[in-house]
């Protein structure tokens, strides 16, 4: 048997292959008790350390150094790149789904022009129309206009649960008390739930109760008035999704006490992180971050100051 020299080995005949640059489709499944519980990638969102500035002590460059020590991925212009993902929970009695994504707006803020939920929802073995409940943790547009496409319900069997104090800060509240800059997302709000509205698909709840048997609400305010995470309990397992409770792991897992410029309520948003996420800790429970890198699904740990990020591991859904 010959071994090649490198000098052979150099002078092989080149073998140029087309780069597919394609990923796998965008969703993660895994069980909590008899639940199934499926990430969906929605979109790709852009932001930098500056969206902390003015709700912290940590200067630019110490916040940015958060970013780069958890290997944040960069983009050509200098902006860090994260995701936006969404969760469908099949409890057997109802198929709910948690926050809708961007739907079609066009935004700085995102890569994308228009979210990716439904694409990844059929690659999940779904369809819109199985969808029966919906459950936004909160109203900013990319958690909820993708309920909405072209003036039509994207989910056409689908009720909507919002939490009282989410519902009279969106929806009930007059126009005029809102600060000009606010108006746009209030209006991309009401325009997304328009045709909801009209067909009397939206039930309002009180943030704290039990909205489905094993699935309770549970408070998370400050991010928006209403804000609100859900934890569903099954065979002695629980599953906590908590949309932007935690905005930006690397930055506020280890420093619960920084606020961020989408916040409605800064202050509120910190002390809640402060007061919850000990017992999150504590208990070892899953939970999924909005915007944590996809999946969004693992577990949080206590360090010696602050927390950790767990991600979840893959492996096969066994019966």
């Amino acid at each position: 048997m010959s071994i090649e020299t490198a000098e052979s080995v150099n002078s092989m005949k080149e073998n140029p292959v087309p780069m597919r640059k394609t990923q796998a489709p965008g969703f993660f499944r895994t069980m909590v008790g008899d639940y199934e519980v499926t990430a969906l990638f929605d979109s790709s969102v852009r932001y930098d350390a500056s969206m902390f500035s003015g709700f912290t002590s940590f200067t630019h460059e110490e916040l940015s150094e958060m970013l780069r020590r958890d290997f944040v991925p960069l983009m050509a212009d200098g902006m860090s790149e994260g995701t936006l993902s969404v969760f469908l929970v099949n409890t057997g009695n109802h198929l709910i789904l948690i926050d809708a994504g961007i739907g079609e707006t066009e935004s700085p803020v995102f890569l994308d022009t228009k979210g990716h939920l439904t694409e990844n929802l059929v690659a999940a073995g779904y369809a819109a129309s199985d969808v029966d409940v919906v459950l936004p943790t909160h109203l900013h547009f990319d958690h909820i206009n993708g309920i909405m496409e072209s003036g039509e319900m994207v989910f056409p069997n689908a009720t909507i649960y919002l939490a009282e104090q989410e519902k009279i800060f969106w929806l009930d509240t007059p126009m005029e008390n809102f600060p000009e800059a606010m108006l746009p997302f209030v209006k991309m709000a009401r325009d997304a739930l328009l045709p909801y509205r009209r067909s009397g698909r939206i039930v309002s709840y009180a943030s704290g109760s039990e909205v489905f048997p094993n699935v309770k609400s549970v408070p998370l305010f400050g991010h928006t008035p209403g804000h609100t995470g859900f934890e569903f309990s099954s065979r002695g397992q629980n599953f906590l999704a908590f949309g932007d409770f935690v905005h930006i792991k690397s930055v506020q897992l280890p420093h619960p006490e920084v606020g961020d410029i989408f916040d409605t309520d800064a202050e509120t948003a910190a002390q809640m992180r402060l007061s919850i996420l000990p017992q999150i800790a504590e208990r070892r429970i899953l939970v999924a971050g909005a915007h944590f890198p996809f999946p969004g699904l693992g577990y949080i740990k206590k360090e010696a100051t602050g927390y950790r990020w767990i991600p979840i591991e893959f492996r096969p859904i066994r019966n």
